[in-house]
């Protein structure tokens, strides 16, 4: 008799060593494939919300194949993809911004804007300016310069004792807002929160504000009021502060236009892009400055002493310009904010009034939802419950994947927002699909809850 050799456990130091997740076996368009055979409509872009044209697009495998063939690596050269690259995005960027700086992802591209915003005050001249000012529920990724300006306290709480003493401002938190709770109406307080800050830390000590222009990991959704930025950008230009815009998630058409900032009529002082400025094809991130900034170090020392190995790889730049060519070339912002505001008409209409859900919102295909316990009160899930992670899985079983984005939105510790962030080239249709699965996979969970199914830490972690 023979017997099947056991499969040998993963060598893979994973993210969650206590549940293995599926492999994957192949995608196309908008669907991906399991190693089981099992398909899936995808409308959390890979999961990260990295996937922005879908799978699979030929012009963008051809041009891998082609620059490979060329050169896929050498650092002491510049070369025609980064060039042509950083040509086409300052086109697709605000007026002004025209400089551009590659890096390998969306964390670097935020340690990079940080540290380019205190070089620029040395070049200017104000080398006491270096502090830094975020804003909690806010995520600007893990290394540990993104993890500072970060504010999202489970992130934070591990490594804090290794955090620089960068500063935070409350969000605008519309669904969960303190500040305005004694007006009728909106009173921007939350903006104006960021000069409190401001003035608190020494307008001569700080370099930059940097913000989500729609939060994504931290409190997927949340959109901030009318005029929040306007404001912010006047205390900035006050008190000489730089207003570097996270666009790592929201950037290259997510919501309907070029980049967010753009729906608030402001023109930030840096950018920071990566995820859909690739669409996962290769690693790539990239940081826009103004030509201020630019100009600055330019006629100063001449030198940003600063990079990543593979920043401005010239492979993931023939992939990047590649990508952004098939952006415009199928008008896909546009098609991103049409179908998006579908999306958000649809979540709305088959869930907004379901007694697990407080709020929907978002922009384009950037769609949070968040979960609580009572309408009335907002009272969160404790985070053990795990609710937005048993609402993933209840969707995937039904073949539609969303994002389980992570607890903590409400009070640092618990709050429970998913998002559902489909590629550009989703359909009215494939909408439909995913809309159909997540309210049956509301339904369920309320169920299970209802009926005291028992849940554990390890398993919502």
């Amino acid at each position: 008799m023979t017997t099947t050799p056991a499969t040998p456990a993963s060598q893979v130091f994973h993210r969650d060593l206590v549940h293995s997740a599926p492999a994957v076996s192949h995608a196309s368009g908008v669907h991906v494939w399991d190693a089981d055979g099992n398909e899936y409509l995808d409308a959390s872009s890979g999961g990260n919300i990295v996937i922005s044209i879908g799978y699979g697009v030929q012009e963008v495998l051809d041009a891998m194949a082609e620059q490979a063939a060329k050169v896929s690596f050498c650092g002491q050269f510049t070369s025609e993809p980064q060039e042509q690259l950083a040509r086409e995005l300052a086109d697709f960027a605000p007026e002004g911004m025209d400089y551009v700086r590659f890096t390998s992802g969306g964390s670097e591209a935020n340690e990079t804007a940080i540290k380019l915003a205190r070089h620029y005050f040395v070049e200017s001249g104000k080398p006491s300016k270096h502090k830094i000012v975020g804003r909690w529920r806010s995520y600007h990724g893990n290394t540990l310069g993104a993890l500072s300006a970060t504010g999202h306290v489970m992130r934070r709480t591990g490594y804090a004792p290794m955090l620089l003493p960068f500063a935070h401002a409350q969000p605008p938190y519309r669904y969960r807002c303190t500040l305005c709770a004694q007006s009728n109406a909106c009173t921007l307080s939350c903006a104006d929160d960021v000069e409190r800050v401001i003035l608190n830390e020494g307008p001569e000590h700080v370099a930059a504000f940097i913000a989500e222009p729609i939060v994504g990991a931290a409190a997927m959704g949340m959109v901030p009021p009318d005029g929040y930025f306007e404001r912010v950008r006047e205390i900035c230009d006050k008190y000489d502060v730089l207003l570097i815009v996270d666009e790592v998630l929201t950037g290259m058409g997510r919501t309907g236009r070029n980049f967010a900032i753009e729906h608030f009529g402001v023109v930030p002082d840096l950018i920071t892009c990566g995820k859909g400025i690739s669409s996962g094809y290769s690693p790539l991130g990239a940081v826009i400055a103004r030509n201020e900034i630019y100009d600055a170090v330019a006629n100063g020392s001449g030198m940003f002493e600063h990079g990543f190995t593979y920043g401005g790889n010239p492979l993931s730049c023939a992939v990047g310009l590649a990508v952004l060519r098939h952006i415009e070339k199928h008008d896909l912002v546009a098609r991103a904010g049409e179908v998006g505001g579908y999306l958000l008409s649809e979540v709305q209409r088959a869930i907004g009034d379901h007694p697990l859900v407080g709020e929907v919102s978002g922009l384009g295909l950037l769609v949070g939802v968040e979960i609580v316990a009572d309408r009335a009160t907002k009272e969160p899930f404790p985070y053990e419950a795990g609710v937005s992670k048993r609402i993933a899985r209840a969707c995937q079983e039904r073949g539609v994947l969303i994002n389980p984005s992570f607890s903590g939105n409400a009070d640092g510790y618990r709050g429970d927002r998913f998002g559902i962030c489909p590629p550009y080239v989703f359909e009215r249709h494939h909408v439909d699909q995913t809309v159909a699965a997540l309210a049956a996979a509301v339904d369920q969970v309320a169920a299970e809850l209802a009926s005291r199914v028992p849940t554990t830490t390890k398993e919502s972690q």
